[in-house]
């Protein structure tokens, strides 16, 4: 087995297991048992239990940060992009994948680990999602803000909050839309949920600022 191959087994056992069992609930043991390989090869590529969270964390979000910055980047170059251009930069790449019948499973492992991270006490494993979405958040706000300057920064880090929060639900629950909707909503046309889900959180956006709430 090459050392590329153990890598990426790795990478994948992990995966799978801190979604399933969290991350204190998951032994080094379990995970090389799982991908077949020894504790020298975890060690060998990874150094710690903390780095191969990391790792699992950046294998699945880099992709999609990128593609959201490339995304912005265009917009940006091409002239002052509207609040729906921007919300469509960032909703777009993981709702793509996540439909992907094979990298969208890879998704769903990476969205409960952050379900693990966010309820544990674990200040580490939060600071390494800080830095994967540190510059997103800044980036996305930063070209919000000019599109909307009557809303405070306070209130559009609720609203973006709000926004991770309708796509993060809606993908969960992807596998049983169907039924919910008796039909006619259809989590597998990407192009149709993009298109419902990116004017209704532009709304929000620009919905009024509470009265009183001017900070």
């Amino acid at each position: 087995m090459g050392t590329q191959e153990t890598k990426e087994r790795i990478l994948d056992a992990a995966e799978r297991l801190f979604a399933e069992q969290g991350f204190a609930g998951t032994s080094m043991r379990a995970i090389t048992t799982a991908a077949g390989a020894n504790l020298a090869a975890v060690n060998y590529h990874f150094g710690s239990k903390e780095s191969l969270i990391d790792a699992v964390f950046t294998r699945r979000i880099r992709p999609i940060n990128e593609e959201r910055l490339e995304w912005l980047d265009r917009l940006e170059a091409e002239g002052d992009p509207s609040v729906e251009q921007i919300v469509e930069a960032f909703l777009a790449p993981p709702l793509r994948v996540s439909q992907d019948p094979v990298e969208g499973q890879s998704l769903l492992h990476v969205a409960q680990m952050i379900g693990h991270a966010t309820s544990r006490p674990d200040s580490r494993i939060k600071e390494m999602l800080v830095h994967q979405f540190d510059t997103i958040i800044e980036r996305f706000t930063r070209a919000l803000s000019r599109q909307l300057p009557e809303v405070n920064h306070a209130q559009l880090l609720w609203r973006f909050l709000f926004m991770v929060g309708s796509m993060a639900h809606t993908m969960a629950i992807s596998k049983d839309i169907k039924g919910y909707t008796r039909g006619l909503c259809d989590p597998n046309d990407v192009d149709g949920l993009i298109d419902a889900m990116v004017p209704f959180v532009a709304a929000g956006f620009r919905a009024p600022v509470p009265v009183g709430d001017s900070k």
